[in-house]
């Protein structure tokens, strides 16, 4: 069943409706609008918490879309539901992937650091320090990144950065 049949949310709705109209309106071909159309199913299943779904309809997207710019954010979605499953390696793979195609996502960026930084956590907990620093100086990297393109998005890391001493390039 179409999303937009199942949708309930008003705000949804109201996207879905709009965006259906700007496709109507705008000068893109047949395979552009149906790996948008994909896309949004993606995205609306995403936001329900339908995450197979949410998967189906973004590697559907991949299959058609060849704009670079749109595949990362596919990519990156994709990235969000492993990292919400823990499949943090998987994750980590499509937002390198992402990054590779828009070097602008400063939240593929973040949420790389957040990986690396839980399995800091991880293995400070196992007593295993050499990794644990390890992972943590792999966070900072990526952070820093993070909020040289989005300086008042991270604020937390920054504070982060400048506690643990691994402030480098950040204001």
């Amino acid at each position: 069943m179409p999303r937009l049949q199942k949708n309930d949310n008003f705000i949804d709705k109201t996207f879905t409706v709009l965006a259906d109209i700007v496709l109507k309106i705008l000068p893109t071909s047949k395979e552009e609008k149906q790996a948008f159309y994909y896309y949004r199913d993606g995205m609306s299943a995403q936001s329900e918490g339908e995450y197979a779904e949410a998967l189906e309809n973004y590697y559907e997207a991949l299959l058609i879309e060849e704009d670079p710019y749109d595949r990362s954010y596919i990519l990156y979605n994709i990235g969000l539901i492993y990292a919400s499953n823990g499949e943090h390696i998987k994750a980590l793979e499509y937002y390198h992937q992402a990054l590779e195609l828009n070097v602008n996502l400063p939240q593929a960026l973040n949420n790389i650091a957040v990986i690396y930084h839980y399995q800091g956590l991880k293995a400070a907990n196992s007593k295993k320090f050499h990794i644990s620093k390890s992972m943590f100086d792999k966070a900072a990297e990526y952070w820093e990144q993070a909020i040289s393109l989005a300086p008042n998005n991270y604020i937390e890391a920054q504070n982060w950065l400048k506690t643990t001493g691994r402030k480098q390039n950040i204001n």
